[in-house]
């Protein structure tokens, strides 16, 4: 049984509300794994108190956070150093306090993004073709960082408002595209890879309706929705033969870097700790 002492290294999860937070549980995990004399806390702090929790963090003794929603862009200007790819996603997920008691900021989901698809699918390579991304929000800015940063050729972003992916082609450039949302179907021809970063098929949330004919069934298809974790699109791209890789991964992977930072060990993302997580969705 592990038992904290007064030297515990401390952590947690702030966002409003956090209640639903799947984070606790996962460096809980991790924490009783190796046997470390820390904690992982949910910490419910709204929108306006954002700033004075942050500061508090160092003279609380706690070794850093992630943030949830709605606290990611907020805290890009609430830090004392932001890491150039938090700055391009645009949003913070992971704090750490540094050894002199400054806040560092960095975002650590294209990192669990892309990790997660070379562990899934290691035939996967950004030469294979064309990638195809739905959706133009905070999510979507991470794996754009990512996929480009990977090397990808050629990105296609369809999102419903396509004002949305226009602003991010420009932004981003290097081969991204914007396609409108009613040409959905068609942006799928030749794709190596098409990921689904919207709300649509989530539980509680509309159906995605994609026709998937043109899309070439060596292509990954890869939906960042864990609940349910095999979504419709998953679930009809492997009734065609395509490679999938659920949202899950993600989630487990983009917490190992700020884990390694506040507890001193970089753990690993393990067919146990999913079945852990999995057995609270």
């Amino acid at each position: 049984m592990r038992v904290l002492t007064g030297h515990a290294k401390l952590a947690g999860v702030m966002g409003w509300p956090v209640a639903h937070s799947r984070s606790p549980r996962l460096h809980g995990f991790w924490l009783t794994q190796h046997d470390i004399d820390g904690a992982y806390l949910p910490l419910g702090v709204r929108p306006e108190n954002l700033g004075l929790a942050l500061k508090a963090l160092p003279a609380m003794g706690f070794a850093g956070a992630n943030l949830t929603v709605p606290h990611k862009t907020a805290a890009l200007s609430l830090v004392d150093r932001v890491s150039d790819e938090a700055r391009r996603i645009g949003a913070i997920n992971t704090v750490v306090v540094t050894a002199d008691g400054k806040l560092a900021g960095s975002n650590t989901d294209a990192y669990g993004f892309l990790t997660h698809l070379q562990a899934s699918t290691p035939a996967w390579k950004p030469g294979n073709g064309p990638a195809v991304l739905l959706g133009a929000g905070g999510a979507a800015r991470a794996i754009v960082v990512a996929l480009l940063d990977a090397g990808i050729g050629e990105l296609r972003i369809v999102n419903r408002t396509a004002s949305h992916a226009e602003a991010l082609a420009a932004e981003f450039g290097r081969g991204v595209k914007a396609i409108e949302w009613r040409a959905r179907d068609e942006a799928l021809a030749g794709a190596a890879l098409l990921v689904n970063s919207t709300t649509l098929g989530m539980q509680g949330q509309p159906a995605l309706e994609i026709g998937l004919q043109r899309l070439p069934e060596s292509a990954v298809v890869y939906d960042i929705v864990y609940v349910p974790l095999e979504t419709p699109l998953l679930a009809a791209a492997r009734a065609r033969g395509n490679p999938t890789v659920d949202g899950l991964g993600m989630l487990l992977h983009q917490a190992v870097p700020g884990f390694a930072a506040w507890f001193g060990v970089t753990p690993k993302v393990s067919p146990e700790l999913r079945e852990f997580v999995l057995a609270t969705l």
